[in-house]
């Protein structure tokens, strides 16, 4: 199985390989298998001309559950957030609630160009829950780390049979939850069962960093998510230890938790990744992500560049999911999971600068194909093989099932 994208303008983000302003992109059996100008081998063509050729994105950090409620929660505090979703919505989910949310979740994430989720899991009331959270995953077409931070612990280890290889991580309920001593538990087991773990670490309870850190609970297998307000000792110990930082710029900034932290952490040697967080406060693209933590940064202090955002949103992307041999960037022996993005389109034309038009001006309409495993599961803007009126019925009967009983009036 051979293809060949031609002619495209290929941002590969590998250093060896560079910036190609006309280029191609040979795929084998799934691999990215050579990137150079005018490569010459009998393959299914792919006319990439007038597209800009990208390393698939990488979101190291959603609650996909959560997509039935897409955009009611543009308002909220983090307060309030937790209330609706956790206190009043999320009791009333059923495991064919949790399949359909995470199914059209996964959906619209590929079909914005984000190959490779990580899955944050806390609608874990039950463990079929967890399953079908799982099962739809799987169905979409995208790469998917499911990371489950379970109501009862013991859980992980029979889903960790479900799934052995690195498709699972293990999301701590502590400090923000539960006790040290509960956290300490919860890393052992997931180090037992050979898995990373991310954990919410932001404003008042930065002050657990150290403590956990004296545990030995921190490493290079831990991401932390958000990190705002941690001190500059709390980043140190965090760069000493090898953790990797997702930050949630749109959710940040609207609930309330402070300035990303973008520039403090690159300054303790951290490189961050990108995360949407939750879709009923913000929008599910890499696109926005990318653009307020670039004009965010830019506003404190000047200290980005471009480029900076798109590596944060691929190959820090893929570092942090502990990927970075597999995917993040266009280089050859990596998985081929590529977007092409239109740089043909009005709201980007003429393309001057590709870098700089993807992270300022890039949204997901611009993206024309997708390619997971070198296999398109989106092309001329459509994604394939999915029946979306009938996807989308679905979630709209689980919506309304759901807010009826929780007492929620939704348009």
């Amino acid at each position: 199985m051979r293809t060949l994208l031609q002619n495209g303008t290929v941002i590969s983000l590998d250093p060896a390989v560079g910036d190609l302003p006309r280029g191609d992109v040979l795929i084998e059996d799934g691999r990215i298998a050579a990137v150079g100008p005018a490569i010459r081998a009998e393959a299914e063509i792919v006319d990439a001309t007038g597209k800009i050729v990208l390393p698939g994105f990488v979101d190291t950090h959603r609650h996909t559950w959560q997509t039935a409620f897409r955009g009611i929660g543009a308002d909220w505090t983090f307060a309030e957030y937790r209330d609706a979703m956790h206190a009043k919505l999320r009791p009333h989910y059923r495991p064919e609630d949790v399949y359909i949310g995470n199914l059209l979740g996964r959906l619209e994430a590929l079909n914005s160009g984000v190959t490779t989720m990580l899955d944050w899991f806390h609608c874990s009331d039950l463990p079929e829950s967890a399953d079908a959270a799982i099962d739809a995953l799987d169905e979409a077409a995208g790469r998917s780390i499911f990371c489950y931070s379970a109501m009862e612990p013991a859980d992980a280890a029979r889903v960790r049979k479900r799934l052995p290889g690195d498709e699972m991580a293990f999301g701590l309920r502590g400090p923000i939850l539960t006790t040290m001593d509960t956290t300490a538990a919860d890393v052992a087991l997931a180090r037992e069962l050979g898995l990373r773990v991310s954990v919410h670490i932001h404003r008042s309870v930065c002050e657990s960093i150290p403590e956990m850190h004296e545990r030995n609970l921190l490493d290079d297998r831990t991401t932390i998510v958000h990190g705002n307000g941690l001190t500059d000792e709390q980043l140190a110990i965090l760069g000493d230890a090898g953790c990797s930082v997702t930050i949630s710029p749109d959710v940040e900034l609207k609930m309330g938790f402070g300035w990303p932290e973008t520039g403090r952490l690159l300054a303790a040697g951290i490189r961050p990744s990108l995360s949407i967080d939750d879709c009923p406060s913000v929008g599910g693209d890499m696109f926005s992500a990318m653009r307020t933590a670039f004009a965010a940064q830019r506003g404190l202090d000047g200290s980005l560049v471009a480029r900076d955002l798109l590596e944060f949103a691929t190959v820090d992307g893929a570092r942090t999911c502990g990927r970075d041999d597999r995917a993040g960037s266009i280089s050859v022996g990596k998985d081929a999971d590529l977007v092409l993005i239109d740089a043909e389109d009005l709201s980007v034309f003429p393309v001057n600068d590709p870098v700089s038009t993807v992270v300022t001006a890039g949204h997901p309409g611009l993206v024309d194909s997708v390619f997971v495993g070198g296999r398109a599961v989106k092309r001329d803007g459509r994604l394939l093989g999915v029946d979306l009126p009938k996807l989308r019925t679905q979630l709209l009967e689980s919506r309304d099932r759901i807010a009826e009983a929780a007492g929620l009036v939704v348009q």
